[in-house]
């Protein structure tokens, strides 16, 4: 089973993020569940939600304590708020920023971790240029399929396509390829 943490904050799409990955991941073949934690949250409040993917039925439901992927679509959360509890030591982590993690000062949990499993994506950046609004999911998700090869881009874009139509479901389309390509290109400089 491959357990998945998405941070970010309210009005970020934390929550339909999760349920597009378990969308698209359904979509490949996988069982798929997502569920947001709810307490008090309102707009620009610390929010969390999980999804899991996994080839057998998922049993489980209790928060994601030990992920093996964070996604962090909020780079503030990183001084505030636990994001890497119970990570996994070969997990894998995706901020939205523009920044390197290193500037981020990541440097240490990049050396703890596998090469190329901590990695940056300007996510809201790419998001806000189609969008028109600053709704990183689409972007989150594209990187997470190009960072861990759990599944293809096509997926994530039909994910969007199935719950939203008309322009919204292609500029999302847009957003998750240009996030997609800048993190294959990133994995692509850190190899060479």
């Amino acid at each position: 089973m491959f357990q998945i943490r998405i941070h970010g904050r309210g009005g970020q799409g934390v929550v339909t993020a999760a349920e597009m990955l378990a969308l698209a991941g359904f979509m490949e073949g996988h069982k798929a569940q997502a569920f947001p934690s709810f307490g008090s949250e309102r707009t620009g409040a610390p929010v969390v939600a999980f999804a899991r993917l996994s080839p057998t039925e998922i049993r489980l439901r209790e928060p994601v304590l030990e992920p093996d992927v964070v996604l962090i679509q909020d780079r503030t959360l990183l001084e505030s708020v636990p994001v890497f509890a119970g990570l996994r030591p070969d997990g894998f982590v995706l901020v939205n920023s523009s920044q390197t993690p290193e500037a981020l000062g990541l440097g240490d949990l990049k050396r703890q971790l596998p090469a190329g499993h901590v990695m940056c994506v300007p996510a809201t950046k790419f998001a806000l240029a189609a969008l028109g609004r600053p709704l990183p999911g689409a972007g989150m998700l594209a990187g997470f399929a190009a960072m861990t090869a759990m599944m293809q881009l096509k997926s994530v874009e039909d994910a969007y396509a199935v719950k939203f139509a008309g322009r919204i479901a292609e500029a999302n389309a847009e957003v998750a390829r240009q996030a997609y390509e800048y993190v294959v290109a990133q994995k692509e400089k850190n190899h060479a």
